[in-house]
Order: C-alpha cells, then sequence, then structure tokens
C-alpha cells in the first residue's frame, strides 16, 4: 500500500486500546500494509477485532505494575492509545489519583518495559487539552507554546509527556507526542453524537449567533496521521499538534452536520453571553464554553516537518459520520 510521501510503515507494532474509537480505526487502516505484523492490547471484557499477524494479547489493566513482557517481544514500535478519560466520582473518590495511576504511570511503566525491550519508537496520544482550555479567534495554540493544563485529566497527559521525553532522553527509544482536538467519525459518541440527535430531530437551536472557531479532527485523517508518525524519521522526540486544517464555528458545524444528515440546521441566534450564564444556571458550563468558546491550533509544524496534509476534508469527515449515525439509527 503506498501513502503519501512514500511513508510506510514496517516491521511490527503494538497498539494499545486497539477497541477505542481511535484504536479500532487505526488498526483498520494498519492492517492494508503488507510489511508489518500486528500485536493489540486489549482488555479481556473488549470486543476483539481481527488482527493479521501475532493478534490480540490481553492487558486487563493499564497501570505501574502492569507485566508487559509478551506484548513486547519482538515490537518494533509502539502506539499508545489506552488511558483514562472519564472517571466516575462514584467509583473512584480521587480522580486526579486515577488519572496519574493510569495516564502517568501506566504510560512509563509500559514506556520503561518497552526501551528495555528495545523498542525503537513509541508514539503516543496525548490531548490538546495539556496546551489549555481555550484561545481566543486566530491565536491557535502551537505545539511548542508552553503548556496550560486546567483539569486533572489534562496535567496527567502533561506529567505523562514529561515523563517520557524524560525517558527519550536517558535511552534510545524515540518518542512522537500527538495532541489531537475534537475527534469525529463514523461511531463517535459524547457531545459530537448528541449535536447530531439534536439536528436529526429538527430541534431549533440557539446558536445562530455564535461565531467562535474550533478545531476538530476527522478520525481518519488523525489515523493518516498516526501512521505517519510511526515511520517518519523527522517524527522522532517531537510533539505534534493535529487537526482538518479547517477551523469552524459551532453554528458553521451544525449547518455543515445538517447538510450531512440531510436534515438542515434550524438556528436562531441568541447572544452568547446569554447561552453562557443561562447555561452556567444549570450546571452546563462546561459544555457552554465548548459551544460558544474559541480552541483553534496551528498544525503548521506537522505539515512543514514531515510534509503530511489532512487526506479528508471536514466535508468528506462529517458524511462519512453522519452516514454511519444514520444507518445505525436505521436499525433501531
Amino acid at each position: 500500500m503506498q501513502r503519501q510521501g512514500g511513508i510506510v510503515p514496517e516491521g511490527r507494532i503494538l497498539v494499545t486500546g486497539g477497541s477505542g474509537f481511535i484504536g479500532s480505526a487505526l488498526i483498520e487502516k494498519l492492517s492494508h500494509f503488507e510489511r508489518l505484523s500486528l500485536r493489540v492490547a486489549l482488555r479481556r471484557s473488549a470486543v476483539h477485532p481481527p488482527v493479521r499477524g501475532d493478534g490480540a494479547i490481553v492487558i486487563d489493566d493499564i497501570g505501574p505494575d502492569t507485566a508487559w513482557r509478551e506484548a513486547l517481544a519482538g515490537v518494533d514500535h509502539i502506539v499508545h492509545l489506552a488511558g483514562r478519560v472519564h472517571v466516575s466520582t462514584d467509583a473512584v473518590p480521587d480522580a486526579a489519583l486515577e488519572y496519574h495511576r493510569i495516564n502517568v504511570l501506566g504510560t512509563l511503566n509500559l514506556a520503561r518495559q518497552a526501551a528495555a525491550a528495545r523498542v525503537r519508537r513509541f508514539v503516543f496520544i496525548s490531548s490538546v487539552k495539556v496546551n489549555g482550555e481555550e484561545t481566543l479567534p486566530d491565536a491557535p495554540f502551537r505545539a511548542d507554546d508552553a503548556p496550560a493544563p486546567a483539569d486533572a485529566y489534562a496535567a496527567s497527559k502533561r506529567e505523562a509527556e514529561d515523563a517520557l521525553q524524560q525517558l527519550a532522553a536517558e535511552t534510545d527509544m524515540q518518542i512522537v507526542v500527538i495532541r489531537p482536538p475534537l475527534v469525529y467519525g463514523p461511531g463517535v459518541k459524547a457531545n459530537f453524537l448528541r449535536m447530531m440527535r439534536w439536528l436529526r430531530s429538527g430541534m431549533p437551536l440557539p446558536f445562530g449567533a455564535v461565531q467562535n472557531k474550533r478545531s476538530l479532527i476527522f478520525v481518519d485523517n488523525l489515523v493518516d496521521l498516526l501512521v505517519t508518525c510511526i515511520a517518519h524519521p523527522a517524527a522522532a522526540n517531537q510533539v505534534f499538534l493535529a487537526s482538518d486544517g479547517e477551523d469552524l464555528s459551532t453554528a458553521e458545524l451544525l449547518r455543515r452536520t445538517g447538510i450531512a444528515l440531510g436534515r438542515p440546521a434550524r438556528l436562531f441566534a441568541v447572544p452568547p453571553p446569554l447561552l453562557t450564564t443561562v447555561a452556567s444556571l444549570v450546571g452546563k458550563a462546561d459544555l457552554a464554553r465548548r459551544l460558544c468558546g474559541s480552541l483553534q491550533v496551528d498544525i503548521s509544524k506537522t505539515r512543514d516537518l514531515m510534509d503530511w496534509v489532512p487526506p479528508f476534508s471536514v466535508d468528506n469527515g462529517l458524511r462519512a459520520t453522519a452516514r454511519h449515525y444514520l444507518y445505525v439509527a436505521g436499525r433501531y
């Protein structure tokens, strides 16, 4: 299989989090490359995707004491997608400690064992939240900006990045860090799925006056970047931001998603400060910030250093996402 720039991954690759939203798409992509063997670390309860090569390895917990010897045997590259994104305070009284245990100590434990096993490159999915929660319009985050994490999850990702970079300085293993913004695509859940349900229902939405700017990335664009970072020599020991290369306001995203769904968005204008105030009163301040605030990323470093261009446009991604959503919705 040929790729843009001629960069093709080879060798044995271990993917953690292979049953997740990003992991499933990455495994599908990697399965088409003939000169690599794919190994996938999965929870025992996860749906095991079909994997050519060494198949699936069951890892019940990613923590500071997890034994990775079997999974790492003969591995050349790792893409570490597994981690803790949401912590239920009902099940875990201290969310920060759980983020630290899995996202920091668990990641570093895997990376140390990988370095000892002579793994050549460790690609780590972090988060744009390491940069911060919000930008001014047309003042995007850049990959080499000073980090400014605002919550326990983002802080755990930054600490993991720092620990990995220190390990790279002490060993021969190369580290690549990717910080994506919101990832969407077929099977997306959470707020993006909620937005599609609003649009399909024909519900009038009060976002017509929201003129923010937000970056997002189609899952197939992120997967293409991950594959590039596995193999590209210039990716070694770098931090990259990722996006589709086109930033949208909430109003524009709703309009274009509505077109993809075949249900034009019914928008009316409410001043964003009023939206934010009302949302705060009903305990939805975080959602209002995402819908009304800006969060842009500058991917010029990603483009220039690796000659990488997102292969799919925003509209391509929205159409694929909408098709899958309508197919699933039509089955129930």
